[in-house]
């Protein structure tokens, strides 16, 4: 995940679609005037964003209460200045300049952000943000086997309960048991979208949904992304179904209905957003030896330094940069064992100075924390190519760009080919269609589990800040989402004095998720342009499938995946995409051309087995019930 704390909300952003305050006795020469502005008003930006970023890192590294004291101060002086600046830009009739890079900055700059808000509520809302992410990474439940031990942390403890038991029981306790201690936010997310709300109209938006949709400069792409769901969907439908009937044989037909929605706690992931971890039981061929990336790390003694320069490489083979010498002295690749309380939540972070680039992560020797690194690297690689854009366009084309970078290296690491090539796999091991269908159903079980829920958690966002969802039915809106477009029931009643959504790290870090659905999308279709490019796709060769393709060390493949990052958000991304793909739209078809063996594969072994595709009704039910949650909130505050 790119740090939201890289790209501050409150900074100035993306485009402007509204009236925005203007002059008229401008005249188009003044555009020389405005260019002067613009050095200064770069020079301040990349200042103000290393001081802030320096504030944040400090705090996420190290949470107590001094470092967050620090990171309010520095937040609160800087909103003030960016107040200043935004006032200065505003004066100019932008629209009317000729020169089209110079009307795009001045359009970026015409958007504060949070740091319109009058000071007091400035201040407050970053409290709440700040206090929401302090609950969720400083919580901890008791074990299942042992009440009496109750120092378990999210990460690595129970994200590694919910990858290894087959314990239905131990699955629910520790998927109940973490959602009741992130409920007691539900009040400060009340006020967190009240304030949200008001950011939007103070930047003429009318709500925080539009300010959110906005960086992907299309007034009807929630219509758009829509429609890519419903080409996703039934693909979805066919691996949802297969995995329902080989869980139900796993576990019985008493904890898994052969027509209802899936139990949330069975799916190996404590937000069922992968399923990765049923993988072994649930495998297309079981007689055929499952890919085992983690034994296989273990086995040659991997470091989490050695994972990330492991990631390093691919990069440099494609001509892309190698990691600076900050980035290897300053990061925090592990856990740290000195007391300190860290949000584990990986993140990459840049500090605008061209040398600075730093990844904070829980790094764990598994292949979930291999593809992690290289997904964070990719942030930092996009960082580094755009280094020497204007400040403001120092962003991703959208904010799934941003997201998809290294996610396009992960699907050439997790072909066959490349695992041979980097000693992750055997080289003895021969090559044969069944393996590559479970391999190829290993990445579905990341990918394409994944679309329903990046978009349900931003469909239910959406109708909360746009008043559809009001705090009377926050969680029973969230299970309805859940359960219609995902399939998924809790293992458990819920009611209203739970808040389910906020067991999610993104929602109380005020991180809009719709961008993982984007980056899922479009990552498909770098790879399938990087792979014609490389020459190791061709869909009139069966050879050269697609799902097959590695781009390692192939540097006319690199070259153009490093032109399109470098034009960071100077153009829109329509622009970016085309350098690379040909294309100017999001689709479904590289997704959908990847996994088509395997979409054949599933329809027939359903159809074999008579298994019901789709869902009904689920078996568990979301009430409303009296609140208990102000009580605990003050219990947690007061400790």
């Amino acid at each position: 995940m790119i740090s939201v704390l890289s790209f501050p909300t409150f900074l100035f952003e993306v485009l402007l679609w509204c009236n925005i305050y203007a002059t008229d006795d401008l005249i188009p020469d003044q555009e020389l005037s405005a260019t002067s502005l613009l050095e200064t008003l770069n020079a301040r930006g990349t200042l103000r964003t290393q001081l802030q970023v320096l504030a944040e890192w400090n705090y996420k590294t190290n949470i107590s209460e001094e470092t967050l004291k620090k990171q309010l101060e520095v937040s609160k002086q800087i909103a003030k200045e960016n107040k200043e600046d935004w006032l200065q830009a505003i004066k100019y009739n932008w629209r009317s300049f000729k020169d089209p890079t110079l009307r795009r900055r001045f359009m970026k700059y015409s958007i504060l952000g949070a740091s319109a808000l009058p000071e007091d509520k400035y201040v407050a809302l970053q409290k709440i943000v700040d206090d929401m992410q302090a609950i969720y990474s400083t919580s901890k439940i008791c074990d299942f086997k042992n009440p009496n031990k109750c120092d378990l942390s999210l990460e690595p403890e129970i994200v590694e309960i919910m990858t290894n038991s087959r314990d239905p029981e131990e699955l629910k306790h520790v998927w109940v048991e973490w959602r009741n201690k992130n409920k007691v936010v539900k009040d400060m997310y009340k006020k967190y979208v009240e304030l949200s709300n008001e950011v939007a109209r103070l930047n003429n938006f009318t709500d925080n949904v539009q300010y959110w949709l906005f960086g992907y400069e299309d007034s009807k792409f929630r219509v758009k992304i829509a429609h890519v769901w419903e080409d996703i969907e039934p693909l979805y439908l066919q691996l949802h179904a297969y995995v329902r009937f080989k869980l139900r044989e796993f576990y019985g037909e008493n904890v898994v209905m052969e027509k209802g929605p899936i139990p949330a706690h069975l799916l190996g992931n404590m937000w069922a957003q992968s399923w990765i971890s049923v993988l072994n039981f649930t495998l297309p061929y079981p007689e055929q030896q499952a890919l085992d990336v983690t034994k296989e790390l273990l086995k040659q003694g991997y470091t989490a330094k050695r994972i990330f320069k492991l990631a390093e490489s691919f990069f440099v083979s494609l001509n892309l940069s190698a990691m600076t010498p900050l980035f290897w002295k300053k990061s925090v690749l592990e856990k740290p064992t000195d007391g300190r309380e860290i949000v584990c939540h990986a993140s990459a972070w840049d500090f605008f100075d061209g040398k600075d680039y730093r990844i904070k992560q829980c790094t764990t020797i598994d292949e979930k924390s291999l593809k992690t690194a290289h997904h964070e690297m990719g942030h930092i690689q996009y960082y580094m190519q755009y280094k020497d854009q204007p400040y403001i366009f120092r962003d991703g084309a959208n904010p799934g760009f941003h997201e998809a970078v290294g996610d396009v290296m992960i699907l050439s690491v997790s072909s066959t080919k490349h695992l041979k090539r980097i000693g992750l796999m055997s080289r003895k091991q021969p090559d044969n269609d069944d393996l590559e269908l479970n391999n190829l159903y290993k990445i579905a079980l990341e990918k394409v589990a994944f679309l329903p829920y990046s978009y349900v958690m931003d469909l239910w966002r959406w109708s909360v800040f746009e008043r559809k969802t009001t705090p009377k039915n926050y969680n029973c809106k969230w299970w309805h989402y859940r359960n219609t477009i995902q399939g998924i029931e809790p293992p458990v009643n819920r009611n209203e004095d739970d808040f389910d959504p906020a067991a999610k790290y993104h929602t109380v870090a005020d991180v809009s998720y719709l961008r993982y659905f984007v980056s899922t999308v479009i990552q498909f279709q770098f790879h399938l342009a990087a792979c014609r490019i490389a020459g190791k796709y061709d869909p009139n060769d069966p050879q050269k499938p697609l799902h097959k393709c590695d781009i390692y060390k192939n540097k006319k493949a690199g070259n153009a995946i490093g032109k399109m990052l470098r034009m960071g958000s100077s153009r829109p991304w329509r622009d970016a995409m085309e350098v690379l793909t040909g294309e100017r739209k999001i689709n479904a078809s590289g997704l959908l051309t990847y996994f088509e063996p395997l979409r054949k594969w599933l329809e027939n072994e359903n159809r074999k087995n008579n298994v019901y595709v789709g869902w009904e009704k689920p078996r568990t039910k979301c009430i409303k019930k009296g609140s208990q949650r102000r009580n605990l909130l003050k219990k947690y505050l007061n400790k």
